[in-house]
């Protein structure tokens, strides 16, 4: 495969006067980030999130996020960077992004629904998967609801944070990566929604396997949710999670 030709306006540092940093964004970004981290999610330096938030002379809005040779665990309000979606330009901070930002800005630029990207190096996924399991089966209605696609698994072959161009090939089908050997990539409408989503997927991993080590002592079967039961599940995800309220007097 042939190296992409890296944008010469990544990681340039090219502030806009017109673009003021957000402090209710940031204290948001290293909120939800302690969060993860209290959960033990955050592994090292290399995980990351991002948060894209709308401007005026940005057609894909701008994203607020950590950059390299810092934790989500470690980073603070004033190390956030702000950078554009197409480029990976740093519009506001003095320091680089890691190379997974690359592929955070490729999905923001291919989905303008999502706003938020949660990226983990997880402990339990990846050894999960490398104990020979070929995917994370749905033990509980929550995933689906939640989720509301399927995972995409991408075998460990694959690294699309150096090379974003397959990310076009299944992004619009899913709200979740799920990588071998690296760990997964969740996708959220806005940060609450990419965190409980994140969560519910740990918790599914986690399901796995406490069912499989149970079935295992008792020479038993697990029983799994049905492809067509989780899709069921997928199109009616937003009136479970998100009822709307009603105006008194009206049914």
């Amino acid at each position: 495969m042939d190296t992409p030709t890296p944008d010469p306006r990544l990681n340039l540092i090219d502030p806009d006067p017109d673009v003021a940093f957000d402090r209710a964004v940031g204290e948001s970004y290293i909120r939800y980030a302690g969060m993860l981290n209290q959960r033990g999610y955050v592994q090292s330096s290399l995980g990351n999130m991002v948060i894209r938030v709308p401007h005026p002379k940005y057609a894909d809005g701008l994203c607020y996020v950590k950059p390299q040779g810092l934790s989500l665990e470690e980073a603070t309000i004033d190390d956030l960077v702000i950078t554009d979606i197409p480029h990976g330009a740093i519009v506001h901070g003095t320091r680089a992004t890691t190379v997974g930002h690359q592929m955070n800005r490729e999905i923001l630029r291919l989905r303008p629904d999502v706003n938020c990207v949660i990226h983990l190096h997880h402990d339990e996924t990846i050894a999960f998967l490398a104990a020979g399991f070929a995917e994370i089966r749905s033990t509980s209605l929550t995933f689906s609801y939640l989720m509301q696609k399927p995972a995409a698994y991408l075998p460990a072959h694959l690294n699309v944070e150096e090379d974003v161009a397959p990310i076009k090939t299944f992004i619009h089908d899913t709200n979740c990566i799920v990588m071998r050997r690296h760990g997964f990539t969740v996708l959220g409408r806005s940060v609450s929604e990419a965190y409980h989503r994140t969560n519910v997927l740990v918790s599914e991993v986690k399901r796995n396997i406490i069912v499989e080590t149970l079935c295992a002592a008792r020479g038993t079967k697990g029983e799994y949710l049905s492809g067509e039961d989780m899709q069921w599940m997928f199109e009616r995800g937003d009136a479970v999670v998100y009822p709307e309220a009603k105006q008194a007097g009206k049914a």
